[in-house]
């Protein structure tokens, strides 16, 4: 026993830094397409305005996103993972490349006919999300803390990277008579070529990192069937055992109900973190604010703003003594961030384009750092199979939290019209 935890340990150490980078990598290709959807809203609000695209798109997204993940976790622990997350994957492959044929076949010249394709793209997008995020989530729940809070770094990073490029390709062909749809297109060319070296290395990289090998095994020792189709691909061949009766009561893991029961604070936690953050951001930021000094580029200086601080706050917590262990402690906070709320709304009533970066840079903080609290602490002290439902759960409470969000961020517009 004593021989195998000192070769667990050298795995971890050996393997542990470059499997945070394939985590990285493929957390920033988990959401790259939607946030690049996202980060584009000044071009489509220039060519649909009178659709409202920052929020039609994200409700064409939610539902699809939400429903899918729903599902496979309901019937998590006969999913085959591999096969999920190469799904899922491929599907954004194919519909960022969809939202190039789009463009060019309607020479970015808008109309009803190419926005629903838009929708149906998006729609598209929330369905691969839904096999990614909670495929994914699940797998890193039971390995090292740091991969998983390395994924959801990397899903902040493609928030800021989208944002950076937005503002590059914008300055870049602004003197040019089409220079936002060129900048948009070039956009989206750079983020079909990410996506296609995100199924390459999910395939044939990421199942044969070391660490993730022996994770992997671990978690079949423990009763994972999800695991096996990944093991197999890294030449790994498991055999099922028979069991005496007292070993298979070992073996047994808790229900999805009674793993929301002992976590109701997280799932809740989590579910409101995402309900705040989605209730101002795209959508107010974007549509709501007036007129301001930096123009056309407020809102993309916001939205940038937004995910540079969601990206440093998912840093933060790997300063131990910066995280927040106090269960109690953590819900207090999660909920005391509907303050921000009301702030918002003064502040753009009232305030000035420096209080508001301020305060979306404290939104983009706050939601970061909490989402890793919570996604980190959560899988503590259980079994294998259990901690991939589990990161399964709070993956579903998160998109959750997204689309009831994205919902009340309607409420931005009563009294504004259509």
């Amino acid at each position: 026993m004593a021989g195998q935890a000192q070769k667990g340990a050298a795995i971890e150490v050996k393997g542990k830094y470059a499997a945070m980078v394939v985590c990285w990598l493929l957390g920033v290709g988990c959401l790259l397409p939607w946030n690049s959807m996202l980060t584009v809203e000044d071009y489509y609000m220039a060519v649909y305005p009178r659709y409202h695209p920052s929020r039609i798109l994200s409700l064409a997204y939610q539902p699809f996103n939400v429903g899918t993940a729903a599902v496979l976790t309901y019937n998590e622990a006969k999913v085959n993972t591999r096969l999920r997350n190469l799904c899922g994957f491929s599907i954004h492959f194919t519909s960022t490349l969809l939202v190039l044929v789009v463009d060019l076949a309607s020479s970015g010249k808008g109309g009803i006919g190419p926005f629903i394709a838009l929708c149906a793209i998006s729609c598209a997008f929330g369905f691969a999300d839904g096999h990614v995020e909670g495929g994914l989530m699940g797998d890193l729940s039971f390995m090292l803390p740091d991969l998983m809070q390395s994924f959801l770094a990397g899903n902040a990073a493609s928030g800021a990277f989208t944002s950076g490029l937005r503002l590059v390709t914008k300055a870049a062909f602004e003197k040019s008579k089409i220079g936002l749809r060129k900048g948009s297109v070039l956009f989206f060319v750079i983020c079909t070529t990410y996506e296609l070296l995100c199924v390459v290395l999910y395939a044939f990289v990421y199942p044969n990192l070391p660490i993730v090998k022996y994770y992997r095994s671990r978690a079949a020792s423990e009763g994972s069937l999800t695991v096996s189709a990944d093991l197999a691909a890294a030449g790994i061949q498991t055999e099922p055992k028979e069991q005496d009766e007292e070993a298979s009561k070992k073996m047994e893991r808790l229900s999805n109900m009674e793993l929301i029961t002992q976590n109701i604070d997280y799932v809740i936690g989590l579910f409101l973190i995402y309900v705040m953050t989605l209730s101002v951001f795209p959508g107010f930021l974007s549509e709501d604010l007036g007129k301001h000094s930096l123009g056309e580029w407020y809102a993309l200086v916001l939205i940038a703003m937004f995910n540079v601080w969601d990206l440093i706050g998912r840093y933060v917590p790997l300063l131990k003594f910066l995280k927040f262990e106090s269960r109690k402690g953590l819900m207090i906070v999660i909920v005391s961030r509907f303050l921000l709320i009301p702030a918002f709304y003064f502040i753009a009533k009232y305030g000035d384009q420096t209080s508001m970066i301020l305060l979306t840079s404290f939104l983009g903080l706050t939601n970061g750092y909490f989402t890793v609290c919570v996604f980190t602490s959560a899988p503590k002290g259980y079994k294998g199979p259990e901690q991939n439902a589990l990161g399964n759960i709070l993956a579903v409470f998160l998109m959750g939290g997204i689309f009831f969000g994205a919902i009340l961020d309607w409420l931005w517009l009563i009294g504004k019209g259509w």
